[in-house]
């Protein structure tokens, strides 16, 4: 039997806050492919304020200062672990994500901040971190990486659907894993949402107070993303730069834009799952912090021809932090953690530097 004992680190494009899992892995057989995974113990730290502003201005910084931000934002996570495993022990190492900066696949260029050598000085764990940039070395999108922990870890579901700051979706599709983003989601309606003084969309509250507006809706279905194939990611600067001025450009309430935008999401991820159904009784396992989103589930559920999981708390606050640290294990494995065919990279890969 093989079995890790590994910390798993994620900051989401919404900047919800640091997540971190103490995750136990084991395989029974060697030469099997099925993983047991259990999250014995998870935290989410919410971002002081000045993090916060560092973290969604960090773009525009200098090449000096934007140097120093990836240092301390690497010491701030390597102390964060240390206070989370101080009554923990037998820990093999830490897996960490760390939080996106920048991310253009088409030069590519992505940029996860949180330097793995602060992280492991400061937290005294050997860390694994920049999982993506092999892969976009090799061609690929750098994105989304979850998928091959969706094949290990998840086989149950036929579609395993994510609902972060985008929403992005991995399934089976003809003997190979397919996986990509679909939509913005959290980045939407958190956007719209501080617009009346609240961090979020709590349950969807506000957006179902709205009506859809048909002109924004045709106009956000027509954006020529949807139209790419597969593999393909989204990024903030994406947003900014084509979804937003669509939205900006309609003058309704904050109440119709959220409604429309909700509408949009849904038809947008039911589109696909309904296109890829190749059997009856089909299950669908959504997680990220969307999950929460009662009104805009209610939605999907309308619009989808798939049976809609919403798992316990601890999968949908932690599934992605589980399974970087499973990115983890099979980068110490030295075995594949990347597919191309996902990210359309010229070949799969292992991504992850290691720092000890």
């Amino acid at each position: 039997m093989v079995s890790f004992n590994t910390i798993g680190v994620m900051s989401g494009t919404s900047l919800d806050g640091l997540d971190i899992a103490f995750c136990k892995f084991k395989k029974i057989e060697l030469n099997s492919s099925q993983w047991f995974f259990e999250i014995i113990d998870a935290k989410t730290i919410k971002y002081p304020e000045n993090w916060l502003h560092r973290l969604r201005n960090a773009q525009n910084l200098n090449a000096y200062d934007f140097i120093k931000l990836d240092n301390e934002y690497g010491e701030f996570i390597g102390n964060q672990i240390k206070l989370f495993t101080s009554k923990l022990s037998n820990i093999d190492f830490v897996a960490s994500h760390g939080h996106t900066i920048f991310h253009n696949p088409d030069e590519k260029i992505t940029c996860q901040i949180g330097s793995g050598a602060s992280i492991a000085s400061n937290c005294g764990i050997a860390t694994i971190a920049d999982f993506r940039t092999t892969d976009l070395a090799l061609g690929g999108q750098g994105a989304p990486l979850v998928p091959i922990g969706d094949k290990l870890l998840f086989s149950d579901y036929d579609f395993c659907l994510n609902l972060g700051g985008f929403s992005n979706i991995s399934f089976q599709k003809d003997s190979k894993r397919i996986a990509f983003d679909i939509s913005p989601v959290n980045f939407a309606a958190n956007y719209y949402s501080q617009k009346k003084n609240l961090l979020f969309d709590k349950a969807g509250k506000l957006g179902e107070q709205g009506v859809i507006n048909n002109k924004l809706f045709v106009a956000l279905n027509s954006l020529y993303f949807y139209k790419l194939p597969a593999p393909k990611s989204l990024s903030r600067e994406w947003f900014e730069d084509n979804f937003l001025p669509i939205v900006e450009s309609f003058n309704i309430s904050i109440y119709d834009k959220l409604r429309t935008i909700y509408e949009h999401i849904s038809v947008q991820i039911s589109d696909i799952i309904n296109k890829n159904i190749n059997k009856k009784n089909t299950k669908t396992l959504i997680t990220g912090g969307g999950a929460y989103n009662h009104f805009l589930i209610k939605l999907i559920k309308k619009h989808c021809n798939s049976n809609i999981i919403v798992p316990k708390n601890i999968i949908i606050d932690y599934k992605e932090a589980l399974i970087f640290a499973f990115l983890g294990v099979l980068r110490f494995q030295n075995k594949t953690n990347c597919l191309s065919s996902v990210t359309g990279a010229k070949k799969d890969n292992i991504g992850g530097a290691v720092w000890k």
